[in-house]
């Protein structure tokens, strides 16, 4: 469950925003023949239907209805006590509350239309369960996979979305400048954790990797811990959904400031090459997240990545990658937008390793 507070900003997000994602989407939807499309949404993969409509799920778990006119409609598994705090942070035209969330999705478009075909973003990772309730809701529905639909949609970061990842990524980046060495990995990550929480962070986790020399995984820390010499840090940090990770490696002995800067200077000529990642050629690993349908931070492709989806042109993406300079391994990440008409792709903030 989600800590920190969910509400939306007009100013970073208005209405404008949010209506002309829903156009595009509505033509896609059109030029595919369809009469609806579900997107699902829970507390682990929410960036569909916040996309779409800001609306961002502590938890439990809910369909978003898009039809050909009108606002969507969010059909809920949760009590109708949250319906007001929804309405304040979601662009909707209606909050149905129901524990089958398929059943009463499904009975909606029937309702309108007997043998509405539907699309469905994301249909493979749809519990059968809920599927089976749409099936009840409405016999004569013809339900069809609509992920890559949504993601030819979505793919494309607009201003707006930009914006909000940028201010994710300041975040990330004032809370991991409070990571100084310290022997107590624990109390390192609180602070980063509370400076998050401060800056207005809605989630923020840390990965860290104590001890370099020795492994370079990065996994959540679970009770008393010691960092090694030479760390590394990872904040996933979200802000009115948008999710960005940032990296940054400390050592007990001063990192030589020609280090840091070769270390970003290769990392930034890697990224721009991408969605290609032959820049990356001489790290020792590399990935690139973002999101295409509901997780916010999909594994899209990499050095050790079976199933490639390569980012469209103007995707928002978080670049993950390890490198030696000078015999010291240095793991780095940050956020980036990838170029549009053969431009490459640029970082979203200056880097500190």
């Amino acid at each position: 469950m989600r800590r920190g507070l969910i509400a939306r900003s007009l100013d970073e997000l208005p209405d404008a925003v949010l209506d002309a994602r829903l156009a595009q989407l509505r033509a896609a939807i059109g030029q595919a023949q369809l009469d609806a499309l579900l997107i699902y949404t829970n507390n682990t993969r929410p960036a569909g239907v916040s996309w779409l409509t800001g609306f961002v799920p502590y938890w439990s778990e809910a369909l978003l209805v898009v039809r050909p006119e009108g606002l969507p409609v969010l059909v809920a598994a949760l009590t109708y006590r949250v319906k007001s705090w929804i309405e304040r942070t979601s662009r909707l035209a209606d909050v149905i509350h129901t524990p089958r969330i398929g059943l009463e999705a499904g009975r909606m478009i029937a309702a309108a239309k007997a043998d509405a075909r539907v699309g469905i973003a994301d249909f493979g990772a749809l519990a059968s369960g809920i599927t089976a309730d749409l099936r009840d809701g409405g016999a004569r529905l013809a339900l069809t996979d609509a992920t890559e639909l949504f993601a030819s949609v979505r793919g494309r970061a607009d201003p707006a979305e930009l914006a909000l990842a940028r201010t994710a990524a300041a975040i990330a980046a004032q809370a991991l400048a409070q990571a100084r060495h310290d022997r107590d990995l624990g109390e390192i990550i609180a602070r980063v954790e509370a400076q998050a929480r401060e800056l207005g962070a809605e989630e923020i986790y840390v990965a860290a990797a104590p001890d370099l020399a020795r492994d370079r995984s990065l996994r959540r820390i679970e009770g008393d811990a010691a960092a090694g010499e030479s760390f590394a840090l990872r904040a996933t940090v979200a802000y009115k959904g948008s999710w960005v990770r940032l990296t940054r490696t400390l050592s007990s002995a001063e990192m030589p400031a020609s280090l840091s800067e070769e270390a970003a200077a290769r990392f930034a000529r890697a990224v721009a090459g991408l969605p290609d990642g032959c820049g990356f050629d001489n790290f020792s690993s590399w990935l690139v997240e973002g999101c295409r349908v509901a997780q916010p931070l999909e594994a899209l492709t990499g050095s050790q990545i079976g199933e490639v989806h390569r980012p469209t042109p103007g995707a928002l993406v978080s670049v993950q990658a390890s490198l030696a300079v000078d015999g010291r391994p240095i793991l780095i990440a940050a956020p980036a937008v990838l170029g549009e008409q053969g431009e490459g792709a640029r970082l979203l903030l200056a880097l500190a390793t």
